[in-house]
């Protein structure tokens, strides 16, 4: 039944080409990078921005709203994580962030060869399907009331 299943892709890139992309994802640097992620509608999105997007949202809004606030607070003020995310891009196709299965696949086939484990170090996907995804950590779960 994976049909039933989402999927999204992540690229990880070496420090230079990450801090590029979050400037410009066109940049030159990134050689046929923006040119791929153009032909199949998707964009890139730095995780540790979208977790301090989270973040702010939820301070704003506020926090009881947002029951991964502890979590994604404490993931962005520890420094070993910041910089792993700070090399994590979510690729969204078509402005979603998840995606069938034939996305993904077409998507995946155009960029791996750009995965050189230096500049572009790797590409992984990721399903909806609960049972292959982590869950928060205990200590961040709030109470059932």
């Amino acid at each position: 039944m994976s049909d039933q299943w989402q999927y999204q892709l992540r690229l990880y890139l070496a420090d230079e080409l990450a801090e590029a992309a979050r400037r410009d994802a066109g940049a030159p640097v990134l050689g046929a990078l923006p040119r791929i992620l153009a032909k199949h509608g998707a964009t890139m999105k730095c995780q540790l921005d979208a977790f301090a997007g989270y973040v702010a949202e939820a301070e704003a809004q506020g926090i009881d709203g947002y029951p991964l606030y502890a979590w994604t607070k404490a993931t962005i003020e520890d420094p070993v994580k910041k910089a792993k995310h700070l090399r994590s891009f979510a690729l969204h196709v078509k402005d979603r962030e998840v995606y069938p299965k034939e996305e993904a696949d077409a998507l995946e086939a155009d960029l791996q060869p750009l995965v050189d484990g230096t500049r572009i170090t790797r590409l992984s996907r990721h399903d909806t399907n609960p049972a292959n995804n982590p869950q928060m950590p205990e200590r961040f779960r709030k109470p059932q009331a």
